[in-house]
């Protein structure tokens, strides 16, 4: 299904200024040194419909797919993880990424995993690697910035900052501080957030001590229909590890209505036991 007809509740438009020809599937596909795609994968995602893609920087199925999108890479939204902290290191790795990704531009770049103060300022500093970014994005090279990161509140100071377009971060059943810490300040400034570990890194799909009798752990769709429920998620990415996790985790755009309120109930309260079993995790 092509993602304009998708329900209401399984698309959005990604904020001001959106690029594609099209709505963007509020379920997106990212890879990760851990998990296995091939390009036939990705393909096959981007079939049903899925077109936020995002790669981890690491050449594998995904990279490989986006190469050969052809005439269809205008239809797709690539984020890419990008590490570089100065405005040299920033050159050289988006040369290297849009040669890898075979593409003359990329949709979003989110400044990866910017856990430290000192960190966000030296990116935005003098000679930081958000100086060439932004003529980057004058030049055509680059559409959006972004940051991603687990620091709440750092995320939230970066969104107010006027320097960035979304944010990444962590977002699930078991930790859902981003609902006081950070939606608050993306919703009025109308920024997209894309989230990442719906799973708790499989932490909800593995039952703990206080489970009620009977109680049997949801699936993957449900924990991703969990993180979508929320109307300050723009995209939720998923990262199967293989076309039979892959084509399972589909089947959330098959829905055609968000959770009911009991079945988002039970699996908040599931993410509570995980958050009390599963380690300390802020």
């Amino acid at each position: 299904m092509n993602p304009a007809e998708r329900p209401s509740h399984l698309r959005t438009t990604f904020g001001p200024g959106h690029p594609l020809p099209k709505p963007v599937c509020r379920l997106g596909l990212a890879t990760r040194g851990n998990t296995g795609l091939s390009a036939a994968d990705v393909h096959h995602a981007v079939t049903r419909g899925v077109n936020f893609l995002n790669w981890c920087g690491v050449p594998d199925g995904l990279s490989e797919a986006v190469g050969g999108l052809g005439a269809r890479r205008a239809e797709v939204m690539v984020c890419v993880q990008f590490e570089a902290r100065t405005a040299a290191e920033a050159a050289s790795e988006l040369r290297g990424i849009l040669r890898q990704l075979r593409t003359d531009y990329v949709d979003v770049l989110t400044f990866y995993y910017v856990e430290h103060t000192w960190e966000w300022r030296e990116i935005i500093g003098t000679g930081g690697a958000l100086e060439y970014c932004n003529a980057a994005r004058r030049d055509g090279l680059v559409r959006r910035l972004g940051l991603t990161s687990h620091q709440r509140r750092l995320a939230a100071e970066a969104a107010r900052s006027g320097l960035l377009d979304l944010l990444m971060i962590r977002y699930n059943a078991a930790h859902r501080g981003a609902e006081t810490d950070v939606f608050p300040s993306t919703d009025a400034l109308q920024m997209p957030v894309i989230v990442y570990t719906c799973l708790r890194w499989g932490a909800l799909l593995r039952g703990t001590p206080d489970d009620p009798p009977g109680f049997v752990v949801p699936r993957a769709p449900a924990w991703y229909r969990f993180a979508l429920q929320s109307p300050s998620v723009a995209v939720a990415l998923m990262a199967p590890d293989g076309r039979p996790e892959l084509d399972e985790d589909l089947t959330v755009l098959d829905a055609d209505a968000p959770l009911p309120e009991d079945e988002y109930r039970r699996l908040a309260e599931h993410g509570l036991r995980v958050r009390a079993h599963a380690g300390t995790f802020p």
